[in-house]
């Protein structure tokens, strides 16, 4: 937290207080156990002008399944609406022989209607899991699209720590009010799911 001191000297100070910055407020938490998928279809309107997901150590069933996300309207749930995004990765192996950034074009869309790649393939292992976060900027909007921002750190089923960065927006100027994770094979085997809200003051 940023601190305001209430004169010049720290040697004098007798009092501090808090600049303003944005609050989080925690709206809902999901733990997901053999979960084939996991869905937030409520919580999510004008309040707050950011949504901001957070995953901790999110584990799945299968070997290299990939953690995917997408977004819908109303009381849909197809979860199909139109994305254009990019996607890029930092890796380093547990070796040390293997460091690189790369953007994949692979995991991008081009107005597509897919789930949302937001991060690379998971290891499955006992210790091997992912952790990141997910932000969507005012959903609610009727004028404009719905921007995303992600930011996960896998441990890729070889061994590698990958950070991985994708970003994009929902073509859309429908408010989304749901949104669902799950991966491209089999379950989440474990892990929690957070959902705050952000005001900018």
């Amino acid at each position: 937290m940023l601190v305001k001191h209430n004169n010049n000297s720290i040697s004098n100070l007798t009092s501090a207080g808090s600049l303003a910055q944005g609050k989080m407020t925690l709206i809902s938490s999901q733990t997901a156990s053999g979960s084939a998928s996991i869905s937030f279809t409520t919580g999510i309107d004008s309040t707050y002008p950011i949504y901001r997901f957070e995953f901790i150590s999110i584990h799945p069933q299968n070997d290299a399944a990939v953690f995917l996300f997408q977004g819908d309207t109303g009381t849909n749930t197809n979860y199909n609406q139109t994305i254009t995004s990019t996607y890029f990765y930092a890796r380093h192996d547990q070796t040390g022989a293997v460091g690189e950034i790369s953007y994949d074009s692979g995991s991008d869309q081009a107005q597509g209607t897919a789930f949302q790649r937001i991060g690379t393939e998971i290891g499955n292992g006992n210790s091997e899991n992912a952790s990141g976060y997910l932000q969507i900027f005012n959903p609610s909007s009727s004028i404009f699209v719905k921007h995303f921002l992600g930011d996960i750190q896998n441990f890729e089923s070889n061994g590698y720590s990958f950070r991985v960065f994708s970003a994009g927006y929902f073509n859309t100027t429908t408010a989304l009010t749901r949104f669902q994770f799950k991966m491209t094979s089999g379950n989440i085997d474990s892990g929690t799911i957070k959902l705050y809200g952000i005001k900018g003051d």
